[in-house]
């Protein structure tokens, strides 16, 4: 809370050996505004990204506040994992509309655990989930670099900027247009930018 305001918090669920460039876009937007707080979760005290950096996370996975207002699950080596605690949390949020968004290898954990059902959706690979009896809805995949659908967003592990342009949007970050306009500076480059929308820093 600040000065009354209750911030809207976004909670990123990374595991060990995470991929630190999938969600610094992400993190950096929502980071950088008075409205949002940004929280990082694990199954460990302290996780290192494929980058090496070391994260002393702010919540294990049971204390994740049920009404956090965004859940993100951010990709890397270590999603073969079994964990029920986790599954629970996010069948409860999808059950409930909340919003959720999976990159890379996260995906592959929700397509194994059947949390893909009824939702459009994309990943690093199809063929990935052929074997996994819990994911049923293969008609529902877009070969496209990320997906949105209701109240789930997932990306594959290229797309950290169209993941970032979609979980915006569905938080309701700013309009579409500004979020589009944001997230052009970055896809298009600087000097781009400045000859569609004008200088930025100017």
């Amino acid at each position: 809370m600040l000065g009354g305001f209750v911030l809207k918090q976004a909670v990123f669920v990374m595991m060990n050996h995470y991929a630190d460039y999938e969600g610094c876009y992400l993190t950096s937007y929502l980071n950088q505004t008075d409205q949002w707080l940004v929280k990082t979760a694990s199954i460990a005290p302290e996780v290192t990204s494929l980058g090496g950096l070391q994260t002393t996370v702010d919540y294990q996975l049971a204390d994740i506040p049920q009404d956090a207002d965004l859940l993100v699950l951010i990709g890397g080596k270590s999603w073969a994992l079994e964990n029920q605690t986790l599954k629970s949390l996010l069948t409860k949020r999808l059950n409930q509309h909340q919003p959720v968004a999976a990159i890379c290898g996260a995906v592959d954990y929700l397509a194994r655990n059947g949390l893909l059902t009824g939702y459009r959706h994309t990943g690093n690979a199809q063929y990935l989930w052929q074997q996994d009896s819990a994911y049923t809805n293969p008609a529902d995949f877009v070969a496209t670099q990320a997906v949105a659908d209701r109240n789930l967003v997932t990306a594959n592990g290229t797309a950290a900027l169209p993941f970032t342009n979609l979980v915006l949007k569905m938080v309701h970050f700013l309009p579409d247009q500004g979020v589009d306009k944001a997230t052009a500076l970055y896809s298009l480059g600087f000097y781009k930018y400045c000859q569609q929308y004008g200088n930025p820093f100017a």
